[in-house]
């Protein structure tokens, strides 16, 4: 078969359409991703998902329902990011209407730190830490919460999730003073009516 009766391809090399044809693929598939990974939005349902304790108690969201709930995902390299907020929130902590209405899920993610003798000197570490702050850490030891919720690893994650079910705020980083305000607000409203 001589050129001019070649069916007509692409001039380019298949080489060059295969690694055309993988960047296209590489850039779906990150687009996807990068999708399934977005916070959930204000409005939405939120999901039930399973925690636990250092001592193995189990939490469902679920059973909070009714409340208003205030999650911060986090894991050891990104607990810092949101310490101003955490502190303008131990202060509404302090009076007894804020601590009894609010439920809070302070959520460790350990999901690097699902093995034998590992989680035993982090389950230690998760008590010693509850203590020191006065609530319950609970953990996300197979990364199944962070699934559920979409959040990214290695980042502060902050959600309310109102008395209703649904998503009131939800932010990923260090909340900027004017985002730190809102929720503050939001959570006044949720406990004040």
């Amino acid at each position: 078969m001589d050129m001019k009766n070649r069916p007509s391809f692409s001039r380019r090399s298949w080489p060059a359409r295969l690694l055309s044809a993988a960047s296209a693929a590489a850039l779906s598939l990150a687009l996807i991703s990068g999708a399934a990974l977005a916070l959930p939005s204000e409005g939405d349902r939120a999901p039930n998902a399973r925690l636990e304790d250092a001592d193995g108690r189990e939490l469902q969201l679920k059973a909070l329902r009714g409340k208003p709930i205030l999650i911060v995902y986090e894991d050891k390299d990104s607990a810092t990011q949101n310490q101003a907020f955490k502190d303008a929130l131990a202060k509404l902590a302090k009076g007894d209407r804020y601590r009894k209405t609010i439920a809070l899920a302070a959520v460790a993610d350990v999901s690097s730190y699902d093995f034998w003798p590992v989680k035993g000197f982090v389950k230690d570490a998760i008590r010693e830490e509850s203590r020191k702050v006065g609530a319950t850490i609970y953990c996300d030891w197979d990364g199944a919460f962070r699934t559920a919720y979409r959040l990214r690893r290695g980042i502060s994650n902050v959600i309310l999730v109102g008395k209703n079910g649904q998503v009131l705020f939800a932010a990923e980083g260090k909340l900027k003073p004017e985002a730190q305000r809102k929720l503050l607000e939001l959570l006044r409203k949720e406990v004040e009516g």
